[in-house]
């Protein structure tokens, strides 16, 4: 499964669609704006929420959480040791991880759970300006946990960014 997203600085407020390859609106991401922390929804293209995502309160390091109907789905944060590339830990509710890496910045990274492929997030292969894909490669695979998670991960870089 292909999907498309428009790709923009994505502020607090912003809304966008990801559409699939042809050009079918199935995601809309929407930002909630003033509220005291980060969040956004990922709702279906009839408008139903599935994905809850904000910012953790509290919390040392910048770590997003990700939820479905209230419950805990995952946490993200960045690994504390990646040198050469920027690494995100998510970890999942019934205890496992995925593993996030590459550069995230240039839209340009993987997921993996235990060592295989999920998702690949690239703009290499498209020619549409603006506008990266994620592309999911496993059918079993959850897309809505995924682009939560790419949401997420770009969200933290862009925001980790700005602090220096």
């Amino acid at each position: 499964m292909r999907l498309l997203v428009r790709d923009r600085l994505l502020g607090i407020g912003d809304d966008y669609w990801i559409e699939d390859e042809h050009g079918r609106k199935v995601f809309l991401v929407d930002g909630k704006a003033m509220r005291l922390r980060d969040t956004f929804q990922l709702k279906d293209a009839h408008g139903r929420v599935l994905i809850d995502i904000h910012q953790k309160m509290l919390a040392l390091r910048d770590t997003m959480v990700i939820e479905r109907d209230g419950e805990g789905l995952a946490t993200i944060r960045r690994k504390r040791l990646s040198l050469l590339r920027n690494h995100y830990r998510v970890s999942l509710a019934e205890g496992t991880e995925l593993d996030v890496s590459g550069k995230i910045l240039d839209h340009e990274f993987a997921i993996e759970y235990g060592g295989e492929l999920l998702a690949v997030i690239s703009r290499r292969w498209l020619h549409l300006r603006d506008t990266y894909g994620v592309d999911i490669v496993r059918d079993d695979a959850d897309p809505a946990l995924l682009i939560a998670v790419a949401v997420c991960v770009i969200h933290l870089a862009q925001k980790e960014r700005e602090d220096h």
